[in-house]
């Protein structure tokens, strides 16, 4: 588990062909009972790793759909300690990695020192914090190596190339590349100059490079997954998972896969 876990796990589906596709999902969204069906409904549509929200009340990275989300998972009495018990119940019975997307507040609420180590008991692999910056990476560190715990950085469109150098440089298990000026939530259509955007930092990153923030239809994970190793998909997963069209959410992640990438 953990670190290595997400590694391999890349690799291998790489090797094959094909891209990644990490699905969005936010804990207690529908109650802690919904969680092990919602993870395992995405890991048999073919889901590379899963990215578990953390409900937060102000949850400055997120658009509508994510917010309303947390919003019902807040509401249902979802709190960090009972996603890591849930997780450390059901964890074996999933097969694939598992990353926390959650912020500063929580994590320090709950103790830095402790978070890692319940990361690394109930089987989460790695962590995003968007609202960390580079600057502040020291006050995780050290807890996140010591329990083998990949913390994942974001680059978005205005980061200078220097900053992308340093940002490529620490990030773990993957590179988050921002495809959007703004917060989450699905889009029409992308910049023109996205595309190099992806290919620079894919030449200064030695891990994958995964787009997100905006990817919404089949179309957009193949343009997408031209330029980088993969793609991250949040609303559009809440909205489909929201429905239960579970063929939409199998045909999203089936536009990663080499079979579909040329079609």
């Amino acid at each position: 588990m953990g670190k290595q876990f997400l590694d391999q796990t890349f690799q291998a589906e790489l090797n094959q062909g094909n891209k990644l596709f990490i699905p969005y999902v936010m804990a207690g969204d529908g109650g802690m009972d919904a969680l092990l069906p919602t993870l395992k409904m995405l890991e048999d549509s073919g889901a590379t790793a899963i990215e578990v929200g953390i409900p937060f009340s102000d949850p400055v990275a997120d658009g509508p759909t994510i917010q309303e989300a947390g919003k019902r998972a807040l509401k249902s009495g979802t709190t960090l300690q009972k996603v890591f018990e849930t997780l450390k119940e059901i964890r074996s019975e999933i097969g694939i990695p598992l990353v926390f997307m959650t912020y500063m507040n929580p994590v320090y609420k709950f103790g830095i020192k402790r978070f890692f180590e319940q990361c690394s008991k109930a089987g989460v692999d790695g962590v995003i914090i968007p609202d960390l910056p580079l600057e502040h990476h020291d006050l995780i560190k050290e807890p996140s190596n010591a329990n083998g715990i990949a913390v994942v950085q974001l680059a978005t469109l205005t980061s200078p190339e220097d900053r992308i150098r340093e940002l490529a440089s620490v990030t773990e298990g993957f590179l988050y590349a921002v495809t959007i000026n703004g917060t989450t939530g699905t889009r029409e259509g992308f910049g023109e100059n996205i595309s190099d955007h992806l290919l620079k930092l894919k030449n200064n990153c030695q891990v994958p490079v995964l787009a997100g923030f905006g990817i919404s239809t089949p179309e957009h994970v193949r343009n997408m997954a031209k330029s980088c190793d993969g793609v991250v998909v949040g609303s559009k997963i809440i909205d489909l998972i929201q429905n239960e069209a579970v063929e939409e959410i199998k045909e999203l992640i089936s536009a990663s896969k080499a079979s579909t990438m040329n079609s």
